[in-house]
């Protein structure tokens, strides 16, 4: 009876930890699925195309380093119950507080410009005009938004983070279709023996390019602000954390995990392709290779892969473009002083809302008035700013962290600062390596 007792016990005690962190799930989650987003994609083709499975070995590095990131927004969210930017201006003054917000609002609006463009290239595929698709997506994620509810938003884009798995059975289709030489066996010695050939086309600056936009598409100052509001809007507290870190790991493991696939499928499909490798610049373009009868010899079943590639990609830029924007306008609103929340409706926080509007509308503008080159130029471009900028974004976020009078018993053990500085200085040694490549060639 004793056991059966301690039995039921432990049954009554998991059963409650269970639903504590279904409760809790969510922020994680969302912030790191979402930055496998329309430039993400499209960066993880070219990726794939250009290098094969040569730089897969990145991810076993960046699934860590995005958990530690994200998980210090947890504990300063938690603790605090205020967002990144009004942190900063409270424990740095209005000068460091204004330089952060101005990073945060150029690169959220040039990552808000890709979203568009990944979206207006899917819908495209279907033949509906880029004017239609700027209107449609617009009004629908200004719906998703202005329910009064964040708890609703939140359910909402969790369901759209399951269409993000559509890109790992695609890797095992590609792998079984163009039987890749020695298979699976190669995509191993991708994280743990690459080869780094320096071609006329794969330059020493090409390859620190990519390996600066993978990081710059994984980790991102946008996701800094996005999960500690999110926390914060959705009513955590310290009773929370450890579940919150379970949320931001899954997270981590999954947006990795879903980016290392889409690269292996990109590199059986174009890097390895029989006539020779075919680089891809971005994802729709990849889509439109899927009809390729050298790619694809059945035309009827390259056209569904099409299709879902499309519906990938739409999704990846709609879940990227809601999670962005609204990381911008709460950082706005905690700076101003404004009413800054999903859970109050437009009468309440009419200015919260104006700038998630306004920044929906002036980055698809921007997409409808520039050409598919200058597209594609932004879409690579703004993964290298964001790692280049990140920098300065983990510093105020590891000083917070290591502020005992805030913190409290939250503070940063000494292994998290070891593992978060070694982030920071890797990120900077990598920035600095792509600056003497550009400069001095």
């Amino acid at each position: 009876m004793y056991w059966l007792s301690k039995t039921i016990h432990w049954l009554g005690r998991s059963r409650r930890r269970i639903l504590i962190l279904l409760a809790v799930v969510g922020p994680g989650i969302i912030t790191m699925v979402a930055d496998n987003d329309a430039g993400g994609i499209s960066t993880y083709a070219e990726t794939g195309s250009k290098t094969g499975f040569n730089l897969l070995w990145a991810f076993i590095i960046l699934v860590p380093m995005a958990y530690y990131v994200q998980e210090m927004t947890v504990r300063l969210g938690a603790v605090t119950k205020r967002g990144h930017a009004e942190a900063i201006f409270d424990a740095f003054g209005p000068f460091w507080g204004w330089f952060s917000i101005f990073d945060l609002a150029l690169i959220n609006w040039l990552t808000l410009i890709t979203e568009y463009i990944g979206m207006m290239q899917a819908m495209s595929l279907f033949g509906i005009p880029q004017w239609l698709t700027f209107v449609g997506v617009t009004a629908l994620m200004f719906g998703i938004v202005v329910t009064g509810r964040y708890w609703t938003f939140e359910k909402m884009t969790l369901f759209f983070c399951l269409f993000n798995l559509v890109y790992i059975p695609a890797a095992f289709w590609a792998m079984q279709t163009h039987n890749v030489v020695e298979g699976w066996p190669a995509v191993g010695r991708g994280f743990f023996s690459p080869e780094f050939r320096v071609t006329a086309t794969m330059t020493g600056a090409a390859w620190i390019t990519l390996i600066m936009a993978n990081i710059g598409t994984t980790i991102t100052p946008w996701q800094i602000f996005f999960q500690q509001s999110a926390v914060v809007d959705k009513g955590m507290d310290v009773r929370d954390i450890r579940f919150g870190k379970i949320d931001t790991f899954v997270g981590s493991l999954v947006t990795c995990v879903v980016a290392a696939f889409i690269i292996v499928a990109t590199a059986a499909l174009f890097y390895y392709h029989p006539g020779g490798a075919m680089p891809v610049e971005s994802a729709a373009q990849t889509a439109q290779y899927m009809t390729d009868p050298s790619i694809m010899p059945n035309q009827h079943l390259g056209q569904w892969v099409k299709v879902l590639f499309a519906i990938g990609l739409f999704d990846a830029g709609l879940l990227g473009a809601l999670c962005i924007s609204l990381s911008t306008s709460w950082a706005v609103g905690e700076v101003f002083g404004w009413a800054h929340s999903l859970n109050k409706s437009v009468r309440e926080a009419p200015w919260f809302y104006v700038v998630y509007l306004a920044m929906l509308i002036s980055a698809g503008a921007m997409v409808l008035l520039s050409n598919t080159e200058l597209q594609d130029s932004i879409t690579k471009f703004v993964q290298v700013v964001a790692v280049t900028l990140l920098p300065a974004a983990l510093m105020f976020l590891i000083l917070l962290l290591n502020d005992k009078q805030l913190m409290g018993e939250h503070v940063n053990t000494l292994w998290q600062n070891i593992a978060n500085w070694a982030i920071v200085v890797f990120v900077i040694v990598v920035s600095t390596i792509y600056g003497v490549y550009v400069l001095f060639g």
